[in-house]
């Protein structure tokens, strides 16, 4: 396990690194497919939110209470991409 430390919101967590055992199990080559179906869903599902949330804050700039719920899509959908995709990549390089 790694030393390093990492601050989130005011709460200190420590990094894990594990390195994986790729004999251990069988059907490893089925889980890294599912993995990779999973993170494309991902993919396609936050662009889609991308997609939604943008209509929603270009459509209805009138009305300021939906233009704004459209902007935190945005982001939110933006930031869930990264995360997303940082993280099952990580676990594709992992294994």
């Amino acid at each position: 396990m790694s030393s390093s430390l990492v601050p989130v919101a005011g709460i200190t967590l420590a990094d894990i690194d594990i390195t994986p055992n790729t004999n251990g199990l069988p059907g490893i080559a089925q889980l890294r497919t599912i993995v990779g179906a999973v993170m494309t869903v991902g993919l396609i599902l936050s662009v889609l939110a991308l997609i939604i949330s943008a209509i929603v804050w270009g459509g209805n700039s009138s009305n300021s209470h939906l233009a704004s719920r459209g902007k935190v899509g945005v982001l939110v959908s933006c930031g869930a991409a990264v995360r997303l995709i940082n993280f099952f990549w990580n676990v594709g390089q992992a294994s």
